[in-house]
C-alpha cells in the first residue's frame, strides 16, 4: 500500500487528521512552529496567526496548547508506524525488511513529517505525565517493529551485535541526517539507505 493510501485509510478511521482540513493544517503549522521556536516559546497567538484564525478559534479543535503538542506527536507516530509496518510487510526477507525500515524512517525524518518527528524527539518532556505515557506507549509499538526485524536477523546469524544497541545507534544516526543530507547533492534516499545498510555489515 502506498503512502497516500495509508494516509487516507488512517484519516477514514479518524486516527489522523486530513492534512487539507482546518485541524490538519493547524497541526502542520504547529509542528513547524514547535520545531523552529520551541514549544514553550510558541504562543497560542502564534499558532492562530499561522493558520489565519483568531486565537479563540483554536479551542474549537483542542482544549489547550498542550493538546495540540500531544496531537502532533500521536498522529505522527500513528502515521509512521503504519508506513513502517506496510514497508516491512512488502519485503521478502529479513535483510530486505531492515532495508525497508531504514528507507521508511529516512523518509519520515527528511520528508513530510520531518518537523513533527523533530518535535517528538525534543519536546516530549513538555507533555504532562499522562500524555507522555500515551505517546511513549505508541512509540514502543513503533520501536517493536524495528526490534522484531533486528532480533530475527540476530537469530539467523546475520547480525552479530545486540539488536537493542543497533536500534539505538540507528535512531541517532537516522535522526541526525536531517542536519546534513541534501537531496539535491547527488545521493537519493535509495542510495543513502544502501550506505546505511553497508555500515551494518550483515552476514550472509
Amino acid at each position: 500500500m502506498n503512502q497516500e493510501a495509508i494516509l487516507k485509510s488512517l484519516v477514514a478511521d479518524q486516527l489522523v487528521s486530513d492534512p487539507a482540513s482546518a485541524r490538519g493544517r493547524l497541526l502542520k503549522e504547529a509542528a513547524r512552529l514547535f520545531r523552529d521556536k520551541g514549544y514553550e516559546r510558541t504562543t497560542v497567538r502564534d499558532l492562530a496567526a499561522a493558520v489565519g484564525i483568531q486565537s479563540g478559534s483554536l479551542f474549537h479543535h483542542f482544549r489547550s496548547k498542550e493538546k495540540i503538542l500531544e496531537a502532533v506527536m500521536v498522529e505522527t507516530i500513528l502515521l509512521n508506524t503504519a508506513l513502517l509496518k506496510s514497508a516491512v510487510d512488502e519485503a521478502d526477507n529479513n535483510g530486505d525488511k531492515l532495508r525497508a525500515l531504514i528507507r521508511s524512517e529516512l523518509e519520515s525524518v527528511i520528508g513530510q513529517t520531518g518537523e513533527a518527528m523533530a518535535v517528538l524527539v525534543y519536546e516530549w518532556r513538555s507533555l504532562s505525565e499522562e500524555s507522555q505515557e500515551k505517546v511513549l506507549a505508541l512509540r514502543d509499538i513503533y520501536e517493536q517493529v524495528w526490534l522484531d526485524v533486528l532480533e530475527a536477523l540476530k537469530a539467523e546469524g546475520a547480525l552479530s551485535a545486540n539488536p537493542f544497541i543497533v536500534r539505538r545507534l540507528l535512531t541517532g544516526a537516522l535522526s541526525w541526517t536531517v542536519t546534513w543530507y541534501k537531496p539535491e547533492g547527488g545521493m537519493n534516499l535509495s542510495a543513502l539507505t544502501e550506505e546505511v545498510m553497508a555500515t551494518l555489515s550483515l552476514q550472509g
